[in-house]
């Protein structure tokens, strides 16, 4: 199996979630061992994608380096990981990651667009040896556990009549991602809406990109894409902040009531102890490697 970036260079203008201004993207392909690499083109500065490159994780995952930054990343690595991309240049000339409709569903389209390209040296995949866990005193949590899949579980519980429990399991394929996953938008309640404007951010958040809520129910006037929404769009967000790890994941996320910043802690205590994690050839044909190349095929585009 071998490394994949895109076929052809791809561009984009959408409107930054917090800032609120138009912001330029363009996808371009790159060579074997580049991995995923942010470009601000307004500032000449690349960030690589890198978990020693995380600076904040408070309202999205946002990268930076030189005091120049980028915000909101979540959603596009989210769609880069399911068509299984390991290289690609990201050039924006803004801050912030255009948020669409607040799904992935726009970017599995412009990935699509733009084509997958095989490249010649062999791609690599990071097996889960043992349980790792981040866990906070209010009982939220988050988890990686050895698996021969790819797992992804996650459950909410909110104090509010449309969303209360739920719970969902994805089993890694790209059909069940574009359908079950990608669709999925962000959601906010108002008053953390009405709050977040107030000190300037959420400048660009409408009902065209994110599900908005009152006390008791929700304002788009479409309503929801899934009952579960809500849950569904907590694994996209998990799917792109796992990205951070720069493979492959092989194993079973678990999470309640995970966040960027418990999903920060957790890819970095994968790399504080080498028995956590093997770092796989999915060219070798071992028997071990052969596990996981069946694994990664079910999400092949």
């Amino acid at each position: 199996m071998k490394q994949r970036t895109i076929a052809n260079s791809v561009e984009i203008v959408g409107i930054g979630l917090h800032k609120g201004v138009p912001v330029k993207m363009k996808l371009e392909p790159l060579d074997s061992d580049m991995g995923i690499v942010f470009y601000r083109s307004d500032k000449a500065v690349s960030i690589p994608l890198k978990i020693e490159n995380v600076v904040d994780t408070k309202m999205a995952t946002v990268i930076g380096k030189d005091d120049v930054v980028i915000s909101t990343i979540e959603h596009l690595l989210s769609a880069v990981y399911a068509y299984g991309i390991d290289n690609l240049r990201v050039v924006i000339d803004n801050d912030e990651v255009p948020v669409l409709d607040g799904s992935s569903a726009g970017y599995c389209m412009l990935i699509e667009e733009a084509g997958i390209k095989e490249l010649e040296k062999s791609k690599k995949a990071i097996k889960i040896r043992q349980d790792i866990k981040i866990e906070t005193d209010d009982g939220k949590r988050v988890s990686l556990k050895p698996s021969n899949h790819i797992i992804y579980d996650f459950s909410i519980n909110f104090e509010h009549p449309v969303i209360g429990e739920q719970n969902f399991r994805f089993d890694y394929s790209i059909e069940e991602y574009k359908e079950n996953i990608s669709k999925a938008r962000t959601f906010g309640f108002l008053h953390e809406v009405q709050y977040l404007r107030s000190i300037g951010l959420a400048q660009g958040g409408s009902l065209e990109n994110a599900i908005v809520l009152d006390q008791s129910k929700v304002l788009n006037p479409e309503g929801l894409r899934y009952s579960d929404e809500f849950v569904r769009h907590k694994i996209l967000d998990a799917i792109g902040d796992m990205a951070l790890l720069g493979y492959t994941l092989v194993g079973e996320y678990d999470a309640h009531a995970g966040s960027h910043h418990l999903n920060h802690l957790l890819t970095k205590k994968v790399y504080e102890d080498k028995e956590n994690y093997e770092i796989i050839d999915l060219e070798k044909a071992d028997a071990e490697a052969h596990v996981f190349e069946l694994a990664y095929s079910r999400i092949q585009a």
